[in-house]
This record gives structure tokens, sequence and C-alpha cells, in this order.
């Protein structure tokens, strides 16, 4: 999906400011695509090929270092980020199963975000709550003991939640009692 002319201008700005703050120098290529990401939450491809044009490199060198670390995000954040832990203890107790089942509801894979940017799925190393496995993190909540019924339950209170959200927001504009 392309940004929007809005979008567009925000990215080109904040690569704009970054590269203000940092420099062109080829050594700072990784300062600056995490400054790009600082203040975008992702980089996107348009921010890469403007920092590979600003620094003079060809956008594969960029590309490539922003796929490479996994540090960078390529895809923009979700307003809910669900990260499944896949250390070792939540692997042997179903974390494949919970990543596939997010996967499937959500319709996205891992490292994905949903079109409408509610969600984002992430594979995660270890959590440090082996004794709960397997974990989700959502948001800043742990989630222990997760199962495919569980999946459903941690995004059915989402969407509670946003068509609670929707009707206060008619209700102030008046269009419901």
């Amino acid at each position: 999906m392309d940004p929007s002319a809005d979008e567009q201008e925000l990215i080109r700005a904040a690569v704009g400011t970054v590269l203000q703050d940092l420099g062109i120098e080829r050594a700072s290529l990784i300062p600056i695509l995490q400054g790009v990401q600082n203040r975008l939450g992702y980089l996107p491809s348009l921010a890469m090929r403007q920092v590979a044009e600003a620094l003079q490199l060809p956008e594969v060198e960029v590309f490539g270092v922003g796929t490479f670390y996994n540090q960078f995000r390529l895809n923009p954040p979700g307003k809910h980020q669900i990260k499944v832990c896949m250390g070792t203890a939540c692997h042997m107790m179903g974390g494949h199963i919970i990543l596939e089942s997010f996967e499937r509801r959500l319709s996205i894979l891992e490292g994905e975000t949903t079109p409408d940017r509610e969600y984002s799925l992430e594979r995660v190393a270890c959590v440090g709550c082996c004794a709960l496995a397997p974990v989700v993190v959502v948001d800043d909540n742990v989630e222990a003991r997760v199962s495919p019924i569980r999946v459903d339950g941690i995004l059915l209170t989402f969407d509670i939640e946003r068509q609670q959200e929707e009707r206060q927001e008619k209700r102030e504009e008046g269009r419901e009692p």
C-alpha cells in the first residue's frame, strides 16, 4: 500500500529532520535509520530511498541494512502490537500454534500489520516468563498460558472496546441516544 500524499510529506519531513541532526556521512547510516524509525515507528521504503539519495548510496545498500538488522521495522506498527514469544519454553508449549492462530484470525503474517493499522504481529525471543508459557505480550500486557481460544478472546476484547468507543463518539456527536 502506497502512502498517501500527507503521509509522504510526513515521511520526507522526518527524514529531513534526522539528516539535518545527524549529517549525511556514510558512517551515520545506522543512526540515521534508527532516528527515522524513532520518529515514524518504522522504516518506510520512501524514507530509505530518501536516505540513500542524501548519502549518495545505492538504494540496495540502505535497504540491505534496513532488512538485515531485526531492530528495524519495515511495516508501520499497529495501534495494538501483539508479540508472540517463541523462546524455548513457549515454543515447546505451543507458541507456534498461537502465532498461527493470530495469523489466521488477523489475516496477516508475522511481521505484518493489518491494513487498518489496528494490529501488528511479531515473533519475539524469550520475554522472561517461561513458567507462564506460552506467552503473548499485547501492547504492554503479558498474557499467560495462551491457547487458540484465548487468541479469539484477546481480539474480541479489542473489538468490544472499539465498538464502545464508536458508540460513545456517536453519543457525543448527538447521533445516538
